[in-house]
Parts: C-alpha cells; structure tokens; sequence
C-alpha cells in the first residue's frame, strides 16, 4: 500500500510478549509495504514493479508468534526505499548528486549490484529512479529510518541477552521461486543461511532443517542466500549472539505474478509455531556461553 501524504506510520514495530517464552526473536525486515507518496513520484516505475522487491507477507507469517511468547520485529517501510539488511553506507556515488561521506562503502558487492542501504535497483533489476538524488536525501533516511531500526534491535538483543545469557535472532525472508540465471538449479522450499557456519551454534540450522524438513519442506544451505548484513552483524555465537536467516520460497505460500496470499497460507503459519516452538526447546546451555541472569 501507498500512504498519500507522503509520511510513514510508525516505521517499525516491536512486539514483545508478555512473557518470553525464550530468547528468540523473529525479524521481518523486508516485508514492508507503506511507500511515501515522495518515493513514488520519484520512481520511474510503477507500484507493482517496486514491490517485487518485497518479502510480501512474511511479516503476517510469523506475527502471531509474539501470542506464544516470541518477540516479532516488523519493518513497515520497503526495502527498495531504504534497506535495513545493509551496512548504514553502502552507497552508490552514481546515484546521487553531492558528495558522499568519506566513510560511505562505495565498493561492495550488493552497491556494484545497485542494491545498497538506498537502492538504485529492484529485486528483477529495474532502475528506480528518473533522475540522480540529493545525497542529503539519502543520509536523512538513513538517520530516519535505518538508525533508529537498528537502535532497537539492539537494544530488543540485549534485554534477551542479559536476561537469558544468549538470545537467537531468526531473520525471516522470502525469495522468488526461480532465479535470474536460468543456468540457477530449481531453488529449495526454505534457504537456511549461517554465513557458513559462522553466525550461530551449528545445531540451530540442524534444528530448523530438521523440523522444517518433517514437516514436507525441501531445504538448501547456504546458497543461493547465506545471510545478510543483519545475520552477520548480529551474529556472535562465541558470546552467546545467535543469528540464522531462513529465505522462504515466495511459490510455497503466495501467487507471486498476482501477489496475494495462496491456499498454502494458514499452514505456513502453523509450521512457523511449530518451528518456534522447536526452537524454544534447545536447552540454551547447548548454544555456547552461558550465564544465568542475575537475581
């Protein structure tokens, strides 16, 4: 949807349970639908073609977790305005009119791909824009929207940390049922990425492909999606700092060319309790440093 005057309801949202059941917090942070209406009149391309840069409806998918004890973080601004899954600055310098800051990463992969912190591209490589933004513009989303996300989420990781002497960040996001390349083998129904190993104890990607697997899903690892900026940014399993990110397959739970929920839906959402509550039932002494809290 589109907000016609141009301002952004609360950009994101944090619901935390009444009571934890455990240290696991469920992340939507591409799922947002809520385009200024600024945004649009500066987009060479339509709503629709914007939105395919979206993860639509994950954060409908796991929003009922908060009822069973499970924070649920919901970005409601979309990814193709500002991406939260990035460095604060990665910035492409031809995007913009100015100077960007001395410390801005001009040179990385996913900017060389024209998908930064602000893209210059959708997810099937169609140019947002008509004409070159003021780099003031840019850094004013950035202090609006991407630092005060990340703020919270922070501060939403630490109170589980100093609670519970660990915490698990599970990064929810949908990818499109078949890739660019056509040379790209069929893509699995669920994606787990730990940066290779790196982002989180070994047995929670063992977790939720066995949960996942038994409940009729095809898993892949690692590729073509081993977790972004978030995953490994947050990720620290030598102090107890779990992430792991799942990409579900858009086909399994939604009509991706009409973009509206499929008959698989409710069950998709079943299979995500059932998952957290897999989760929740790791003995957290498993994860890796472990303190209990102070009374």
């Amino acid at each position: 949807m589109s907000t016609p005057d141009g301002e952004l309801p609360p950009p994101f949202e944090i619901v935390e349970p009444v009571n934890w059941r455990a240290p696991i917090i469920f992340n939507s942070p591409h799922s947002g639908s809520v385009y200024p209406a600024e945004f649009l009149n500066a987009s060479r391309i339509d709503l629709t073609s914007l939105r395919r840069s979206e993860d639509s409806f994950m954060d409908e998918l796991i929003e009922g977790l908060s009822a069973r004890g499970f924070p649920v973080v919901r970005v409601h601004f979309p990814r193709s305005y500002v991406d939260v899954n990035r460095e604060p600055y990665e910035l492409d310098p031809r995007m913009f009119t100015g100077r960007l800051p001395s410390f801005a990463n001009t040179r990385s992969m996913r900017v060389a791909g024209g998908l930064g912190t602000i893209p210059r591209v959708v997810g099937d490589g169609q140019e947002i824009y008509r004409e070159r933004l003021n780099v003031d513009e840019a850094l004013s989303r950035i202090e609006a929207l991407y630092k005060p996300y990340h703020r919270a989420l922070r501060r939403l990781i630490n109170k589980a940390h100093q609670a519970f002497g660990t915490v698990v960040v599970v990064d929810c996001h949908s990818m499109p049922s078949i890739g660019v390349s056509r040379d790209e083998p069929r893509r699995p129904d669920i994606v787990i990425g730990d940066r290779y190993g790196t982002s989180c104890a070994p047995m929670l990607p063992d977790v939720v492909e066995d949960v996942m697997n038994g409940l009729g899903y095809s898993i892949g690892r690692n590729k073509p999606y081993a977790g972004g900026f978030i995953t490994e940014h947050y990720g620290n399993p030598a102090s107890g700092l779990h992430t792991v990110q799942l990409e579900l397959n858009r086909a399994v739970y939604m009509d991706e060319r009409r973009r509206e929920r499929g008959p698989r839906f409710a069950q998709v959402v079943a299979d995500f309790a059932t998952l957290a509550q897999a989760l929740a039932e790791v003995p957290l002494g498993d994860l890796g440093p472990f303190q209990a809290a102070a009374e």
